[in-house]
């Protein structure tokens, strides 16, 4: 048990996953070939195609149970009109293949556009798989879908049982190295001595592209994450939703200049504004670190408080006499996102599923915590 253990630390088969997910595919595969050589089955082949296609490029459950459950039903509604087609006398053969456009155009027009897409392509397969060619046979119809059904059922329980990875550990790594990488975006922005009209030390570029990344990655998950249930498709929309707008206020700070001095002047005039500003982005790295750790989220923010600044950003003024609104919409960016950030604490410290002992107990083994803490939290 010791030595599995290390091979199902999520930090582990995060990092190698490409590696683990090119093995479960070789071993579904594997395991197919052996249980339908053996019995010498009619239209193997299809088994071993069914359990390539459930698998493909989904290296985490989520993924597999949600295409496999699609493959599953399409296959077998597929199956099931095909066999009626062929088993219902008819007065024409031409009408086996009317019926079955009839069954394939219905079902393309309620899938789509629709995350069911994938189901109305495998039954529309698997109709076509049963009739066969000009003279379907329901031997041979009963034998492709007993392929299918067989490789798919392969396919879905090796990536279940064999080294699995959770699309929710995906999501937890994702949503913490996009905390991280605002963190730091806005750290370089806020740091002391570097003006604002400045481009910061730290290539933002890059951090900016990855941070665009890391949204697209997480919506991408919803439904994975969904089936493993875990988390809702309500919840995530509101994790992703709140980053999203974190992201763009920050992106604005970023894009933050000043036409003139006094406007520049007036925020550095503000006493303790920095110290708020590098607070609440240690507050954003604690929350990325928390995440990743599988803590319970435990994030004290202080508030933005800006009324000390009211003065200093309503009385300001251009040599030309022109009053400047630039110092006040400065400060209203600063504490829309500590508002925001302060939301996305209270959201995630909501999430009673999303706190993992599993994270504790392979960051202590990864020096990320102290051995003592891995054990905290029964969640």
């Amino acid at each position: 048990m010791k030595l599995v253990r290390p091979l199902l630390d999520p930090y582990f088969t995060n990092q190698h996953r490409r590696i683990l997910h090119v093995m479960r595919v070789a071993l579904a595969l594997i395991i197919t070939y052996a249980i339908t050589m053996p019995f010498d089955l009619p239209h193997r082949g299809w088994a071993l195609v069914s359990t390539v296609m459930v698998m493909g490029n989904l290296p985490h459950i989520g993924g597999v149970l949600d295409k496999g459950r699609q493959r599953l039903l399409g296959t077998l509604l597929g199956a099931l009109w095909g066999l009626l087609l062929i088993v219902i006398p008819l007065p024409w053969p031409g009408l086996i293949p009317a019926g079955a456009l009839v069954g394939i155009a219905a079902v393309t027009w309620l899938t789509f556009a629709k995350r069911y897409g994938y189901g109305g392509l495998m039954f529309a397969i698997s109709l076509l798989l049963v009739i066969g060619g000009s003279t379907p046979e329901l031997h041979a119809a009963l034998w492709r879908s007993f392929n299918v059904l067989l490789g798919t059922l392969i396919g879905i329980g090796v990536t279940v049982l064999v080294l699995p990875h959770k699309a929710t550990d995906l999501l937890r790594f994702a949503l913490a190295d996009h905390l991280d990488h605002m963190a730091r975006l806005y750290h370089a922005h806020t740091s002391a001595g570097a003006p604002l009209d400045r481009e910061p030390d730290v290539d933002t570029h890059e951090l900016l592209k990855g941070c665009s990344k890391l949204l697209v990655k997480q919506r991408g998950l919803v439904d994975a994450i969904h089936r493993e249930n875990r988390l809702t498709r309500v919840e995530l929309d509101r994790l992703i939703s709140l980053q999203r707008r974190m992201f763009s206020t920050i992106e604005l700070l970023l894009e933050t200049h000043w036409n003139t001095r006094a406007g520049h002047e007036r925020i550095d005039a503000m006493h303790g504004l920095r110290g708020q500003q590098h607070a609440l982005a240690r507050g954003i790295g604690t929350l990325a670190f928390q995440v990743r750790t599988g803590h319970p989220i435990e994030v004290d923010l202080a508030p933005f408080d800006l009324q000390r600044h009211a003065d200093l950003a309503g009385d300001a003024y251009a040599e030309d006499g022109r009053r400047l609104f630039s110092p006040s919409g400065y400060l209203w960016l600063n504490r829309e996102l500590g508002r925001l950030t302060g939301e996305l604490v209270e959201q995630l410290g909501s999430l009673e599923r999303l706190p993992s002992r599993r994270l504790r107990q392979g960051a202590s083994r990864h020096g990320l915590i102290e051995p003592h803490d891995a054990g905290k939290s029964p969640r």
